[in-house]
């Protein structure tokens, strides 16, 4: 007689050989890790970085096919172009990982206009233009993928983040309804939400108690394991999607007092100005060429 469980088909994992992958802001970083992870299971990688030099670098390192062009994500007919050359050089656009993002630290009250601005450019409308590009190729198709990268920042308020915040918020929610708006056509949205992770934007941050920080290569990880098992929410660690659902069921007053137990109201204001943040805080600073004109 046949048990359950050998009437019960596994889940076959979604191929990636083959599959042309794009990876914006993939020089460094997540954005990096996740190129190779990719490229390691047979994907055509393009990464696309304003940093042409190093984006040329991480490519060459990684070998094989892997194409590196420069991408800056606040231009948007650039980007366009860049997606365009993308399909031209190398094929279809299977998979659009939009990661390019920037973490400035102060508080509001002191945060220049500038780099309120470069933010909703980089992390927000960069997104937003990017997932309208990718729909408007693959849904045609009836095939494709769409990776926002966000952040547990896009689930909860953190001192000394306000405006990064606000675009990660903005981000879940554009993934949250366009993948609402692409049901059954064949095209599939990810959101990712990693809490702190060990990457230059990271610099100068503490740890927060029971939530350790990750490394690029756990986020890439989690990435590519929602491309070959399809699934929107993408936390990184998964502990953290469990922790959010508990505070968020709990009084405000509640939540917010275990978060200050945690310490997690301290991790990024306290790194606000810290001298280990200056040099990403001036690359920051310049990361978007076009957003202050």
């Amino acid at each position: 007689m046949k048990t359950k469980r050998s009437t019960v088909m596994a889940k076959q994992p979604r191929s990636l050989t083959g599959k042309v992958v794009v990876v914006t802001g993939g020089a460094q970083g997540i954005g990096a890790a996740t190129a190779a992870a990719a490229a390691r299971l047979g994907a055509h990688v393009v990464i696309g970085d304003l940093d042409e030099v190093r984006a040329e670098k991480t490519a060459a390192e990684l070998g094989g096919d892997v194409v590196a062009l420069r991408l800056d994500v606040t231009d948007t007919a650039g980007f366009t172009a860049f997606l365009d050359e993308v399909e031209q050089r190398v094929g279809p656009i299977d998979v659009l990982i939009n990661n390019a993002g920037i973490m400035p630290l102060s508080e509001l009250a002191d945060e220049d206009d500038a780099s309120t601005r470069r933010q909703l450019e980089i992390n927000l409308h960069a997104v937003v233009h990017g997932t309208r590009e990718a729909i408007r190729r693959m849904r045609p198709r009836a095939t494709g993928h769409i990776v926002n990268v966000a952040s547990m920042a896009g689930k909860a308020g953190f001192p000394g983040a306000a405006t990064y915040c606000a675009t990660k918020h903005a981000v879940v929610g554009l993934s949250e309804a366009v993948h609402l708006e692409l049901h059954g056509s064949g095209v599939l949205v990810s959101c990712v939400m990693p809490g702190i992770v060990r990457t230059e934007l990271a610099s100068g941050l503490g740890e927060a108690k029971f939530f350790k920080s990750v490394r690029p290569e756990d986020v890439a990880h989690a990435i590519v394991d929602a491309l070959r098992f399809p699934r929107f929410d993408v936390f990184v660690p998964r502990s953290l999607g469990t922790m959010g659902r508990i505070t968020r069921l709990l009084p405000r007053r509640w939540g917010e007092s275990i978060a200050r137990a945690l310490g997690a109201d301290r991790v990024l204001a306290s790194a606000a100005h810290s001298a280990a943040r200056a040099d990403y805080e001036r690359r920051a600073a310049g990361s978007a060429p076009g957003a202050d004109s």
